[in-house]
């Protein structure tokens, strides 16, 4: 892959070939909510494919999802996104308010981090778009999956409809989490699920969730 193609399109999204990643998936909805005209190429790290000279020299860490605007590459969902609200303020994704996208930053960061990642294990993405997962939760992820309703009972206090005074891409991200219980049948609080339900619904989160994907 040589720089000047990846400098060929203003923008262009790198997923991981499935197309299950949640990673992706905040790219691809934080893209599309924007209104970007973006390609979406995929690339295997199975196959060495994100290993490519080129590749690493564009986005230094080599890792998938990640971005090439105008020659310029990043990787990180997180960073991407930042990115993203930064370069294309008009419509936003992340809060305005300066205390409010400091709360998403702090979400969006725990949601990645280990107190999720019991859940990550034993309800992968591909419990979502394929075969529900059918062994019971661990104690491990139990408790996670129950810090993480309660987390979200504390965001939407009052049945509220979004995390923050609008959409954010926060609320999606949520949502993507809480599909993992949801598709395999865990026990999810009923306000939380139907505000999950309603979230996977949105045209942007939609637009991913239909994509045709391999089984592997």
């Amino acid at each position: 892959m040589r720089r000047a193609t990846l400098a060929r399109m203003s923008l262009v999204l790198h997923v991981e070939p499935r197309w299950i990643s949640p990673y992706v998936f905040a790219c691809f909805v934080t893209l599309t909510e924007k209104g970007l005209a973006f390609e979406a190429r995929e690339l295997d790290a199975a196959r060495a494919e994100t290993r490519d000279a080129d590749y690493l020299a564009a986005t230094i860490t080599g890792r998938v999802p990640s971005l090439v605007h105008d020659g310029f590459g990043l990787a990180e969902s997180s960073a991407i996104v930042e990115y993203l609200e930064e370069a294309f303020p008009e419509v936003p994704v992340l809060p305005r308010d300066l205390r409010d996208r400091a709360r998403a930053r702090q979400l969006m960061s725990w949601l990645r981090s280990d107190d999720t990642a019991p859940i990550r294990a034993e309800r992968p993405s591909a419990s979502i778009f394929h075969a529900p997962a059918t062994s019971p939760l661990s104690a491990e992820a139990k408790s996670a999956a129950e810090k993480l309703c309660a987390v979200a009972t504390r965001l939407l206090d009052g049945g509220r409809g979004t995390i923050f005074e609008r959409w954010s891409i926060v609320d999606a991200e949520l949502a993507f989490m809480l599909q993992r219980l949801l598709s395999s049948g865990d026990p999810v609080p009923g306000p939380i699920a139907r505000w999950a339900g309603a979230q996977w619904e949105r045209p942007s989160v939609q637009a991913f969730v239909r994509r045709d994907r391999p089984l592997r």
